[in-house]
């Protein structure tokens, strides 16, 4: 506790015990689980180079030993680490001399053979990336996916005032609204889902120089693709000493549209609540205002918009600075890259908090019945378009004349109805319609998403 209450970041204090699940894959002991994991897979798969005679083919309890240096890594390993850094000034070296403590003497040599630390970091990043989204992130947007697509079909039948501009517009169904953004979700976590990041090594300026020099006769461009496929990644054969991180910033890109949809339904939840045709469960113990104790506050959907637009800007910011180096390499990207899990972070809690919004809201149908019974006019569109079905050509101007600005009730409907030079059906029709049932595909466009 006493560290939450003394972190500088609010993810790691106030919202330490909700972002922990993500301490797994993007803490500075994490990164170092993962360079420890692309390093030793390295030396493994370079023992099994026939054409590297001087590196002998290891045993399957060699396999296990070697394995076990990243799979059962613990917080006194990663200490040592530190340790040994404090001394290196740098922190993949460090990992390096760490390995050398774990292994045989005879192994030194092989342990980050013709490496750059680029190559290990680049790897390293990606699959912390593409971890962190597969355990924690999708599960928790795929909850509220799952919980949208509930709401549009339970509430699919639920007629309600739409807005356009802020005014009354014509009707349509809660569920409805609430499938439209269950729609839109769908594509972009499609997309993630699939998206392929990407991964190098080649040495100091990406050339395989050091490698061809000590063994000019091994296809390194086929073990590399083969490498890093093992490792999950996609090979990104022609690069400079560092990979270009265009795949992770297309990510990026791809959570941005996430979160920008995700804040178009907080925005969109919060007015509803607003209006009074959405209520909020109370919460026994929860306080809304410290003055006004009758509120509920939609508390859940405002934090969530908020963390949403700084994991934007941070989103943002890496997808425009990670792709951009000077000449071969700089060291600016090192420093952004540590902030991914930061973005990721806020992103995060604002799923979190979106789901836990989202299971307390219950529809008002009173409220919005009484919305739909004040706001006849919704119909013109409806009388309207029948005029023009007669073949009437001021067919709009009419219902201009009746309706714009004005608060329209059913008599005043009925009675413009009558006057109409309309078939009698069209005519019934018009007089069976109803704010409330005038909702159209609405219920089946709910089975569409």
């Amino acid at each position: 506790m006493s560290s939450q209450l003394t972190a500088v970041s609010p993810l790691d204090g106030r919202y330490g015990s909700s972002t922990k699940p993500l301490g797994e894959y993007f803490s500075e002991m994490a990164l170092m689980r993962y360079r420890l994991k692309i390093e030793i897979e390295y030396l493994i798969s370079i023992s099994n180079e026939r054409t590297i005679y001087e590196l002998p083919l290891f045993s399957k309890r060699q396999l296990k030993q070697l394995r076990n240096i990243y799979e059962k890594f613990d917080n006194s390993d990663a200490q040592k680490i530190k340790t040994i850094e404090a001394q290196t000034n740098h922190d993949v070296k460090a990992v390096e001399y760490f390995i050398h403590s774990k292994v045989k003497k005879t192994l030194y040599p092989w342990v980050h053979f013709a490496l750059t630390s680029e190559d290990v970091n680049n790897m390293a990043y990606s699959l912390m990336w593409k971890d962190g989204l597969k355990q924690v992130y999708l599960p928790q947007l795929l909850s509220i996916h799952k919980q949208l697509k509930s709401l549009g079909k339970r509430y699919k039948q639920v007629p309600m005032l739409a807005l356009t501009h802020g005014q009354p517009a014509t009707p349509t169904t809660f569920g409805k609204e609430m499938a439209v953004f269950c729609n839109r979700l769908q594509r972009q976590i499609d997309q993630v889902k699939t998206h392929e990041l990407m991964g190098k090594f080649g040495g100091a300026t990406g050339t395989w120089a050091a490698h061809m020099v000590a063994y000019p006769k091994l296809n390194w461009l086929r073990f590399a693709q083969r490498f890093i496929k093992h490792m999950g990644l996609k090979p990104n054969l022609v690069t400079t000493q560092i990979e270009p991180h265009d795949s992770l910033a297309e990510n990026f890109h791809q959570l941005i549209r996430v979160n920008n949809i995700l804040i178009d339904l907080c925005r969109d939840v919060w007015f509803y609540i607003s209006r009074g045709i959405l209520t909020q469960k109370k919460i026994v113990g929860e306080v809304g205002s410290s003055t006004m104790p009758h509120k509920i506050n939609p508390i859940q959907f405002e934090n969530a918009e908020g963390n949403m637009e700084i994991a934007n800007k941070l989103f943002n910011h890496l997808a425009d600075k990670l792709p951009v180096s000077r000449m071969q390499r700089d060291l600016t990207d090192s420093t952004t890259l540590r902030n991914q899990g930061v973005a990721l972070g806020h992103s995060y809690l604002g799923l979190i908090n979106i789901l836990k919004g989202l299971n307390r809201i219950t529809v008002n149908r009173v409220q919005m019945s009484a919305e739909l019974d004040n706001h006849w006019e919704v119909l013109a569109e409806a009388v309207q378009t029948l005029l023009r079905k007669a073949g009437q050509p001021d067919a709009y101007e009419q219902l201009k004349e009746i309706t714009r600005g004005k608060s329209v009730d059913v008599e005043s409907v009925a009675e413009f109805v009558y006057k109409l030079n309309l078939s009698e059906q069209d005519t019934q029709t018009l007089l069976t319609l109803t704010p409330a049932n005038y909702i159209g595909l609405a219920p089946k466009l709910v089975e569409l998403s």
